[in-house]
């Protein structure tokens, strides 16, 4: 009897610790909407039911185009409440004049679909169906690129307005071989242990890319000391207040400090533009206070930037002009 007391006990250890291994391995590894992009450039990660549940930003009245509004009537979706995680992959195209533009996204959508309405209005606006794994991929039509669309499970949809079906494949195989080891992307395995640890929204590689022009990232109109190929790794936490950091990753210390600098005259600037006139409305103080918060320094190779939000300054740099107009008619 007590043999068999000792092995029952030797059992329920070892299932214990096996379960906490799963969820230690769980705990550091990405999150599976990034680990199914496929090879990229970059990507962005949200976690939007935090994000939603901090804003509030799903409760503010949105003006939905008549297409969009078609999309909620037919499959029941409405993204802004529905979507608790998306993952998007950024790839450079090679001709950024071309036809597909400068940038093509996969993406991940982790949120609450109705399979089959999805699936029948999919069906409906697609120009093209091919069945692959298992899975039906429709290829839509949308602003001169086509956009493949394909449900992964009852909680995951995948798309790619990448010039082949290569990207949609991709993602495809890794769900059907997807395992908490499996390390996603090269991208991701070498950039994702440099996130902070619980991190709501992150962004690795040439996160950039969409705000390129002649070489430069400009953003709002002003040229960061920033190239497209500059590798960053840039993460919003949330714990009582929204903490931002950006990290630049340089080639050398001179190039981070170069950053560090140029970004700190550049924060002058815009200091000084705010100093001239009062903030009137609660978005214009939001956004003082926030850039007030703002701090730069270099650690050797890394340039760093990091800023502080309240919930209530994110509530008023939620509420666009689209909402603010729509909630005074």
């Amino acid at each position: 009897m007590r043999k068999r007391s000792h092995k029952s006990l030797y059992i329920a250890l070892a299932l214990l610790l096996a379960v906490t291994v799963v969820l230690l391995l769980r705990k550091a590894a990405p999150p599976e909407a990034a680990r199914l992009l496929p090879e990229s450039d970059a990507i962005v990660y949200l976690q939007l039911k935090t994000l939603r549940a901090v804003t509030h930003y799903d409760a503010s009245p949105v003006v939905r185009s008549t297409d969009y509004q078609h999309f909620i009537d037919a499959t029941g979706i409405v993204p802004e409440r529905d979507i608790d995680s998306v993952a998007f992959a950024l790839h450079r195209m090679p001709d950024p004049r071309g036809p597909n533009g400068p940038v093509a996204y996969s993406e991940v959508f982790v949120g609450r679909f109705d399979g089959i309405k999805l699936g029948h209005y999919l069906a409906s606006i697609a120009s093209a169906h091919e069945s692959y794994a298992g899975h039906d991929i429709y290829t839509i039509p949308v602003d001169g690129r086509q956009l493949r669309v394909a449900q992964l499970g009852y909680d995951t949809l995948a798309a790619s307005n990448m010039p082949t079906a290569e990207q949609i494949h991709s993602m495809l195989d890794r769900h059907a071989s997807s395992a908490l080891w499996t390390p996603g992307s090269s991208l991701l395995a070498a950039r994702y242990t440099e996130v902070p640890l619980l991190s709501q929204a992150w962004a690795i590689g040439h996160i950039g890319l969409p705000f390129l022009q002649d070489g430069h990232i400009t953003v709002l109109g002003l040229e960061l000391p920033l190239t497209g190929d500059t590798d960053l790794v840039a993460s919003l936490r949330y714990s009582g207040s929204v903490h931002l950091r950006v990290e630049e990753i340089a080639p050398t210390e001179d190039v981070a400090h170069h950053t560090v600098d140029t970004m700190n005259g550049l924060l002058g600037f815009l200091r000084g533009l705010q100093s001239a006139q009062p903030a009137r409305t609660p978005p214009e103080q939001a956004i003082r206070a926030v850039i007030d918060s703002v701090e730069l320094e270099q650690h050797k190779d890394r340039a760093i930037l990091s800023a502080v939000a309240t919930t209530d300054q994110l509530r008023e740099l939620a509420s666009t002009p689209a909402a603010t107009s729509s909630q005074s008619k």
